[in-house]
């Protein structure tokens, strides 16, 4: 059962950073919820207060514009997987939205939410790091950007500062010739390990390294080194092997319910060959 706490709803991004300060360590974000009060009903952390940021109309929103994706903190799951503006401007994060944990999960819960809360096994992370996504904060200080490679520092743990929240993700559109796919092997709600890459192939070679990212098996997603792709054949059984060797060694796997760290491991090189042919097939 949830222990007693008392909820303030802000209506200003000013308002929370304001009940950030007042209230300290003893208050956390709260948006869709799915993940705080799980972890409240569990008894693993308890927080007095709740700032409630949903009623915030900054928060919401999702536009297009200077080749870049903004999405406020507080859009939903639900909302990303099925609004038209996504699917037009990178088609694969609308796929993987659309396949986040559960139809409930994707009702309540935000992307903020989740990048916030730094879960380990969650699928939006490594594909934001592929794509160079990053967050804007605003706290008592202003406001700052931050890449999401830089926003996640362990699991459950992030940059965040005392009296910032997170106000919106900002993902930088894929040229018109690149293509991003992401992939992901998970038995119940959270995936055991996601692969994602981004990059542009031409004539069947990469133009470029590809970026791709490991998820889930780690405190933290992990970039691949791929610079030996650069020209490569991408369909070349020669580079998906050299792929999956990099993303094995790139990857310090947490051995948990999920499974041992050496079965991690070996998925982490079978699904970085097929985030690789899923690229193929996308550029194809």
């Amino acid at each position: 059962m949830l222990r007693r706490f008392e909820l303030h709803r802000a209506t200003s991004v000013d308002e929370a950073i304001a009940l950030r300060r007042d209230l300290g360590d003893g208050a956390a974000v709260y948006a869709g919820g799915t993940e705080i009060l799980m972890t409240m009903k569990m008894g693993i952390a308890r927080w007095p207060h709740l700032i409630d940021v949903k009623p915030i109309p900054e928060l919401h929103g999702i536009t297009v514009s200077g080749g870049m994706l903004r999405i406020g903190a507080a859009v939903a799951h639900w909302d990303l997987e099925r609004d038209p503006a996504v699917a037009r401007a990178i088609p694969a994060f609308a796929e993987l939205e659309r396949n986040v944990a559960n139809v409930r999960v994707r009702a309540a819960g935000t992307l903020g939410g989740n990048l916030a809360f730094a879960e380990p096994h969650a699928d939006p992370p490594a594909f934001l790091i592929a794509l160079d996504a990053r967050v804007v904060l605003s706290g008592s200080e202003g406001t700052r950007r931050l890449a999401v490679s830089d926003l996640i520092t362990g699991m459950y743990t992030t940059t965040l500062g005392a009296d910032e929240i997170l106000v919106s993700i900002e993902i930088p559109i894929p040229a018109a010739d690149a293509r991003a796919a992401y992939v992901k092997f998970q038995i119940l709600e959270r995936p055991s390990v996601g692969v994602a890459i981004a990059g542009t192939v031409r004539d069947g070679r990469f133009r470029g390294a590809p970026a791709v990212v490991v998820g889930a098996v780690d405190e933290v997603p992990r970039r691949v080194p791929t610079a030996a792709l650069d020209g490569a054949r991408a369909d070349d059984a020669a580079a998906a092997d050299a792929l999956a060797e990099a993303a094995r060694g790139a990857v310090d796997p947490v051995a948990d319910l999920a499974g041992a760290a050496d079965y991690k491991r070996h998925l982490v090189g079978v699904f970085a060959k097929r985030a690789l042919a899923a690229l193929v097939a996308e550029a194809a």
